[in-house]
């Protein structure tokens, strides 16, 4: 079972990074953040802070979209080109093949997220130049002009040479050669010289995305469920729906508490039911100045953990009874 399991996630991995809209998003999102440190230079006195809101919020609207058109891609496709009947009429159960999708949904998205991340993360070492006497930082700059034309010249190279899918190539060696430049961040500082201490990296950073990828995998979950009864189109607004709800389901909650009869019963309905994504999102802590504990994230973990295993569940439920012939 547990060869069929990974079998099942590794396909479903390799066929999204081969989607199409999976490099595009994933290429808009790093255009963005491209033109981020640009775009805060015009807010006064809160560069920086503002800088990382527009880099967390492109993180987590770039898992989003990954997320579902990537969970569409990977179930109702299958179901409406009837692939799948092929797929169940060999020995391998629903459960199975629904969270083999999800794993390999996960693994493509995380993928996505983790180059995200480190473009953000080099994107806040760069920083916003606030004053006409700010430079900018050319290690910064050098290590991600290398590692763009590195990519793109062995990218095109295996492509004509072996026929490689250019995407799929490029998006893992992006993610290789990233973790280099990142890695030689980490280690020199603005002026070129080897100081790890003075690298203006902060762990509140890493651990915010962190908790976005929590977020961004309890929507995935979503849109497996969503994408085992509707087509594309209803699980994209089933999803956003989920995502904008999520935000605010704390607020739903203390509103259905106080305002309608046995409000208790359908605020803890609302709970239950819609994920409560501002447990993810700290975008006050960059105001505040606040620090992330390790207390938090394990219990995010947690809530995330089971929050997806009752959606994975409950997608099983729906496509037991799903007529795929």
């Amino acid at each position: 079972m547990i060869n069929k399991l990974l079998t099942i996630a590794a396909n479903t991995f390799t066929e999204t990074l081969r989607q199409p809209i999976y490099a595009v998003i994933l290429c808009f999102a790093l255009l963005m953040f491209l033109l981020s440190p640009s775009i805060t230079m015009y807010s006064l006195d809160e560069d920086t802070k503002f800088l990382r809101e527009i880099g967390l919020s492109t993180l987590f609207l770039t898992g989003l979209f990954i997320a579902i058109f990537a969970a569409s891609g990977a179930v109702t496709e299958e179901i409406e080109t009837k692939t799948i009947t092929t797929i169940l009429s060999k020995p391998i159960s629903r459960p199975t093949f629904i969270i083999g999708k999800f794993l390999g949904v996960s693994a493509a998205v995380s993928l996505a997220h983790y180059i995200c991340t480190l473009a953000y993360l080099m994107v806040v070492r760069h920083g916003v130049l606030e004053a006409a006497t700010d430079t900018h930082d050319w290690t910064v700059i050098v290590a991600a002009s290398v590692t763009v034309t590195a990519v793109l010249f062995i990218t095109a190279f295996l492509n004509y040479s072996y026929d490689w899918n250019f995407p799929a190539t490029a998006i893992v060696l992006t993610s290789i050669f990233a973790t280099f430049a990142m890695s030689f961040l980490l280690c020199i500082d603005k002026g070129w010289t080897f100081n790890p201490a003075n690298n203006q990296m902060s762990l509140f950073d890493v651990n915010a995305s962190l908790l976005l990828l929590l977020a961004i995998l309890v929507l995935v979950s979503l849109a497996i469920m969503f994408s085992t009864r509707f087509n594309i189109v209803l699980t994209l607004i089933f999803c956003v729906g989920a995502f904008l709800f999520g935000l605010i389901s704390e607020y739903l909650y203390m509103k259905i508490i106080t305002s309608y009869p046995h409000g208790q019963i359908w605020g803890h309905v609302v709970r239950v039911f819609i994920p409560n994504l501002q447990v993810f999102w700290i975008s006050d802590a960059i105001y505040e100045g606040s620090v992330i504990p390790a207390s938090y994230i394990l219990t995010s973990i947690l809530y995330a953990g089971l929050y997806i295993s009752g959606i994975l569940f409950m997608a099983v439920a729906l496509f037991q009874k799903r007529q795929v012939g």
